[in-house]
Formats: structure tokens, C-alpha cells, sequence
């Protein structure tokens, strides 16, 4: 079974290490066994593509590699970069993650 993540789909982060340090994205796909995550413009790299019927032209394509969980934040609420925590909400009963920095629940 795959190991509870600080990260989800959807979750805008921030880089804190490498070459795409400081820069802001949203979590545009997860893979959890390999503990990396594609995140929307960052770690661009070049792809050689050949035509095929998808794109008769073929050519040279920019897209996101993945990038290792352990340099991405979440971003809260706020607009800052905080670290999250897990407690059970009060009101619905369940595990939500909140932000350790202000306490309130992380969407």
C-alpha cells in the first residue's frame, strides 16, 4: 500500500531545492511509488517526438519531468509556503490536513 504523501493532486507548491527553487505550480499528476510529482511548469526538459498520426509534423515538444516530493511545500490558503499536519476535523469527524503554520484546514 502506498505511503499517506504531505502532497496531492491539485495542490499548488512551492520548489524549495534545485534548479526551479522559489517557483510556484500546481500538482498536475502524482506518482506515489516513486515519491515524485509533476508540478505545472517546473523541470521543463525537451522531448524529441517522431511524426505520427498524433502530430504528422514530429519536432521538439517541452514538457514537465517529475520532481522529488521531499523539495516541494505546500502552498496554504494564505499564499505562503507552510508545513502540513493531519488531525481529525471536529465537525465531519475525518483526517483533514491542515497548515502548521496558521492551523486552518488545507483545501
Amino acid at each position: 500500500m502506498p505511503k499517506k504523501l504531505h502532497i496531492k493532486k491539485g495542490d499548488t507548491v512551492k520548489v524549495i531545492a534545485g534548479d526551479y527553487k522559489g517557483e510556484q505550480g500546481k500538482v498536475l499528476d502524482m506518482y506515489t511509488d516513486k515519491q515524485t510529482a509533476i508540478v505545472e511548469g517546473v523541470n521543463m526538459v525537451t522531448k524529441h517526438t517522431k511524426p505520427n498520426a498524433k502530430s504528422p509534423q514530429g519536432g521538439i515538444a517541452k514538457k514537465e519531468a517529475p520532481v522529488h516530493i521531499s523539495n516541494l511545500m505546500v502552498v496554504d490558503n494564505s499564499g505562503k509556503p507552510t508545513r502540513s499536519g493531519r488531525r481529525i476535523d471536529p465537525k465531519s469527524n475525518k483526517l483533514v490536513r491542515y497548515s502548521k503554520k496558521t492551523g486552518e484546514v488545507i483545501k
